[in-house]
Formats: C-alpha cells, sequence, structure tokens
C-alpha cells in the first residue's frame, strides 16, 4: 500500500533557528496518527508544511501523491485542517460561514445545506445557527472550525489542538467522531498536548522533540520501548523532560518556602 502522506528528509528554519532537522514520516491511508511533543518542537510547523501553509523547506512532501510544492491547491482540496486558533468571519453566522467555506470548496448548495444542518445539530449548535458568531465563546467557535474542517468530506483530516476550549461532552463526540471517520477509511492526523486521547485515538504514535522523531509506534510497542508499562504521558516525560515532573513541581513550591526577603 502506497503512503498517502510522505516526508522525507524534511527540514525547517526560521533565520538561525532550526525547528524541523530532517523529519521523515510515511503514513498509510485510514491510519489515525498521534503527532506529539512539547512546545516548540515543531508540530504546527509540520502541520503548515503539510497544509501548504508553509513552502520554504527543505526536503520533499508528498500528500495524497501530490508534491505539495507543485500543487498546493490540488492539496488543499484533499485536506481538511482544523486549527488551534484561527480567526472566523465573527460578523457572519455559523450558516453564513459554513455556506461560504462551502462555496469556495464547491458543494452543490443543497448538499452543503443538509450537511450544515446535520453537523450543528449533532454538535449542539443548531440553535445558534443563525446567530453572529461575536458572542460565540471559544469552545462554540472552535466547534464550527471543526465543522468546516470536515464539512467537504476530505481524505485527510490534519487536526491541531481541535479539542481546545471543548468541554467535556463535546471532547467525548470529537473522540467518536475521530474513530468513525478513521473507520471510514479518512486519514487522521491529529497533534494534541491531550495525551490520554492521543493513547485513545491513534494507530499510530509519533513523538517528535527538538525538530527530530524520536519514537514512534504503537502505544504497546512505546511501552515495550520504554521498559515498563506506562501510560503516554509518562512515556511522553521521560523521553522529553530532562527533569521528572514530580521533581520539578516540588523547585516549584520551593519558591514558597523562601523567607521574603524584607521581613
Amino acid at each position: 500500500m502506497e503512503p498517502i502522506i510522505s516526508l522525507r528528509q524534511v527540514s525547517k528554519s526560521y533565520g538561525t533557528k532550526q525547528v524541523l532537522g530532517g523529519i521523515d514520516l510515511s503514513i498509510l491511508p485510514g491510519q489515525v496518527i498521534g503527532y506529539i511533543g512539547p512546545n516548540g518542537a515543531g508540530k504546527s510547523t509540520t502541520v503548515k508544511i503539510l497544509c501548504g501553509l508553509i513552502s520554504d523547506f527543505e526536503g520533499e512532501v508528498e500528500v495524497a501523491g501530490i508534491n505539495v510544492r507543485e500543487d498546493v491547491l490540488a492539496v488543499k482540496r484533499k485536506i481538511g485542517y482544523v486549527p488551534e486558533l484561527a480567526e472566523l468571519y465573527d460578523v457572519l453566522t455559523p450558516r453564513e460561514f459554513l455556506t461560504l467555506m462551502a462555496e469556495l470548496y464547491e458543494l452543490q448548495e443543497s448538499l452543503a445545506q443538509e450537511r450544515i444542518h446535520v453537523m450543528m445539530q449533532a454538535i449542539g449548535l443548531e440553535a445558534q445557527i443563525d446567530q453572529r458568531m461575536d458572542t460565540f465563546s471559544k469552545g462554540m467557535r472552535q466547534k464550527v472550525l471543526i465543522i468546516s474542517g470536515i464539512l467537504h468530506n476530505p481524505e485527510i483530516i490534519i487536526l491541531d489542538e481541535p479539542l481546545s476550549g471543548l468541554d467535556a461532552n463535546s471532547v467525548l463526540i470529537i473522540k467518536e467522531l475521530i474513530a468513525q471517520l478513521a473507520k471510514d477509511g479518512k486519514t487522521i492526523f491529529y497533534c494534541s498536548h491531550m495525551m490520554d486521547v492521543v493513547e485513545k485515538v491513534s494507530d499510530r504514535i509519533i513523538l517528535i522533540n527538538q525538530g527530530k522523531v524520536i519514537a514512534q509506534g504503537t502505544i504497546t510497542e512505546l511501552r515495550e520501548q520504554s521498559g515498563n508499562n506506562t501510560s503516554l504521558e509518562q512515556i511522553f516525560s521521560q523521553l522529553t523532560s530532562d527533569e521528572s515532573m514530580s521533581d520539578a513541581a516540588t523547585n516549584i513550591l520551593k519558591a514558597f518556602q523562601t523567607s521574603n526577603p524584607t521581613e
């Protein structure tokens, strides 16, 4: 089976700071990939390269058999992208915004309106479908973004912290949605700091640190590599931190135990 996403020796620098240092990835169709790493590890840069938002990188990237550099618009037609932070046209209503997105993807109007209605109802925003989004909470905006990212039924769905701002019930809905999309043959590239969710939904987990892949495999394989039967959160800490979480917390508490020099 040919990979649906392929990165070969992908590097990216901002000035003298190297953010990605020779990433090699091969992702098969229908996989849910959990892409995790500390802040500044290069996760969002990888995502933006895959989406065609960054073009000045070194190496080769193919998405659905298309070279990102050669035909970025064709790549964008194949993917759905849900960022952590995005500016919505908040003077619009969800219906107006999602209709605009549907027109950009050249969806038939009747099909688009049916999907918008069903998805808004499923995610608990049907009552707000004609309400201007400048009154929406962060979680409500994120729900609209999630719908806009999958409205055109893309082959590949790229999620960058998609659960940011969502309540517990909405998180459960999105977790189930990811599972069902994967069963439907979609490929999902999922970046998140929520380790428990990554552990539960991912077929394969890729851990990146300082611009390089330092571990990858199923959660079972990662546990075997770490030498004990532990959680993804503990594996993450073990591989990316110079200091144990317990020691870090203890050192923070020491600040409260220091005498006030003015006393």
